[in-house]
């Protein structure tokens, strides 16, 4: 029964039975026979109509302030969903710590009453959660290891009965390891008694540090497993989300839920054709020589490259209180470069939001869901030896390919308001933790000394910034949806890790182009798992004859072998490699071929340059000789 409800009220009735009866039952039995038929009838439909309207699923009704009534066709009782502020009251006199409420749930209950989750499959990133910890698959992880993490880390994290313990080694740079652990205290306050015990190092500094090499050969050991923020191909340190998604309290970059907001909203106000038809960066170039590089390609008196530039001054910042600074706001350019820092660099996501089209110069590092970005889908790749050639044609082309360009920007922001929204980072963190729980092989024990944190034990006494974006990403009630579900592993032939196998004839013929010139051009393809020749073109042919080459609807690797005749009358050639990805073409298959090809182009010693197409036109023969001279 629905308190206060006016769609039900109670029936009561006093007196005889002959005083609410109809008259009709006092009277001849024929009368009585037809009316009780009648009244039969009436009572089932309504019973039917009002079985049809209880089982409506999924409407709500508010209760309190605090307080929901979830109404599901999955239960009989309504399920309450109630919010728990911060609580800054408890312990909270002069001389006593601030102590950890016993009210919030550490456990669901009955999982069964779960709703499913709103996107059933986990976005496609999620599969490089098993890849990630490959090194433990057939081993485990023992307390040796754990231990042997410690080298570097900055805490200790130890779950136990949904509580969570730390145990701190060094100080990070700014907060990042508070909140760090800030988000996982969220995480356990959104799926309360469902992540197991575990225990695991975090390292909060930017480079990777866990060395494949340095764990080879027989007598080497085992793998050590450390969190962090990004990783790199050389290395085994185990992704996490960083720190920025729960906001940045030293630069006053906002929580991510409530920046997915307002960068949605810049883009509303700045449609892409109406913004600046150049590429734009802002950032410290003194953290990296790549970014001192880069400020080669601003414009000056006699070049313009088609960038603008700017340096940021976070203390002039500081003091002026941000106001340059406001990321939803910095959406204002057609095209924005990111570019990495010291290693990689928290402004990517930001940067691929911003419905622009995002130069990406060439980067070493990923994090945690950069891995499925598609070149020339999601964003335009940026060659790092030659960065203001590339920039200027990236935007030249962007400007004769409009339609195209903003096609590029859109998918990028979708993909981030989409795939990247705070409920997926919750549950990349969930499946990450449960499979590396699963690998333990010892029984996690709380240290001597470890602090049992708290939402309120860190934000009641936390300084007023930080206080504030604690408060904006608190998760105030446990999720009443299951985690979407994991996605299997990528098969050997997706993965961008170890490439595709190439057949023996590539390398042949590729020899066989490049010093006895039996072949203009060759391409590529991938099939049953290697790159095999799909087609040799003879000497005589023609440039018109490599391009009409390329299946329409399907991606291809090439090689040509271009002749020319410098300034000075001298008769040279360059080979040159294209990477041919249609936009009809499937979107796994383009994943497939991106992750593939740096590897393969290894394995052709002699290329001079390369280009990546989507249609015939960003391979003509103007753009072939624009890079050649």
């Amino acid at each position: 029964m629905l308190r206060g409800s006016r769609l039900v009220r109670p029936f009561q009735f006093q007196g005889k039975s002959s005083d609410w009866l109809p008259s009709s039952f006092t009277k001849g039995p024929a009368i009585a026979a037809n009316t009780i038929l009648f009244l039969g009838l009436f009572i089932i439909s309504a019973a039917v109509l009002f079985s049809y309207w209880i089982q409506i699923s999924n409407f709500q009704i508010g209760n309190s302030a605090n307080e929901t009534i979830l109404i599901s066709n999955k239960y009989q009782e309504p399920f309450k969903v109630i919010e728990f502020p911060l609580n800054c009251s408890i312990g909270s006199n002069i001389n006593q710590t601030q102590t950890c409420p016993t009210s919030y749930p550490t456990t669901f209950g009955n999982l069964d009453d779960l709703e499913p989750s709103s996107s059933p499959v986990c976005p496609d990133y999620f599969r490089f959660i098993h890849q990630d910890l490959m090194p433990w698959k057939a081993t485990g992880i023992t307390r040796d290891m754990v231990e042997r993490a410690k080298e570097t880390a900055h805490f200790r994290l130890v779950i136990v009965k949904g509580k969570a313990y730390v145990e701190k080694y060094k100080k990070s740079i700014q907060t990042r390891d508070v909140f760090t652990i800030w988000g996982i205290l969220q995480l356990l306050r959104r799926y309360p008694g469902r992540l197991p015990d575990l225990e695991l190092m975090f390292d909060c500094d930017d480079k990777p540090v866990i060395r494949s090499r340095d764990f080879r050969g027989p007598n080497s050991t085992q793998v050590p497993p450390l969190f962090r923020y990004c990783g790199d191909r050389w290395t085994k340190d185990i992704v996490f989300p960083d720190w920025s998604f729960w906001g940045w309290a030293e630069i006053n970059i906002k929580p991510w839920e409530g920046l997915l907001k307002d960068l949605k909203k810049g883009n509303d106000r700045s449609k892409w054709m109406e913004r600046e038809p150049y590429a734009y960066w802002k950032g410290n170039p003194f953290v990296a020589e790549s970014r001192k590089d880069l400020l080669k390609c601003n414009v000056s008196d006699s070049q313009d490259w088609n960038a603008r530039l700017f340096i940021q001054d976070w203390i002039l910042e500081s003091q002026q209180g941000f106001k340059q600074s406001d990321v939803a706001s910095q959406c204002t350019h057609r095209y924005k470069i990111y570019i990495e820092g010291y290693a990689w660099s928290v402004s990517e996501k930001y940067i691929l939001a911003c419905d622009s089209v995002t130069l990406i110069v060439k980067p070493q590092y990923y994090d945690f869901f950069t891995r499925s970005l598609q070149p020339v889908h999601h964003y335009w790749p940026i060659r790092h030896d030659d960065k203001c050639k590339s920039i200027k044609f990236a935007v030249d082309w962007g400007n004769n390919h409009k339609q195209k360009a903003q096609a590029i920007g859109k998918a990028a922001s979708d993909f981030i308001q989409q795939e990247l929204k705070m409920d997926f980072v919750y549950d990349y963190m969930f499946h990450l933790l449960n499979e590396y729980a699963k690998l333990l092989r010892f029984e996690p024990k709380i240290p001597e000394g470890a602090t049992h944190l708290c939402s309120e034990s860190m934000a009641c006494p936390a300084s007023e910034s930080e206080k504030k974006f604690m408060t904006e990403s608190l998760v105030k009630s446990p999720s009443v949806t299951s985690p979407c579900t994991m996605p299997p592993a990528y098969k050997p032939q997706a993965n961008a890790a170890s490439g595709m196998a190439v057949h023996d004839d590539c390398k042949l013929k590729f020899l066989e182009l490049k010093a006895k010139r039996n072949y203009r051009f060759i391409l590529f393809k991938i099939e049953q798992q290697q790159i095999v020749i799909d087609k040799l073109g003879e000497p005589n042919e023609s440039y018109d004859d490599f391009t009409s080459s390329f299946p329409a609807d399907e991606c291809r690797y090439a090689v040509f072998d271009f002749d020319f005749t410098t300034e000075e009358n001298c008769q040279k050639s360059k080979i040159f490699f294209i990477a041919w990805s249609p936009d009809s073409s499937k979107v796994r298959m383009k994943m497939v071929y991106a992750s593939s090809k740096d590897r393969f182009k290894r394995e052709l010693d002699g290329i001079s340059f390369e280009l990546q197409a989507t249609d015939p036109s960003e391979m003509s023969l103007d753009i072939v000789k624009g890079r050649v001279f």
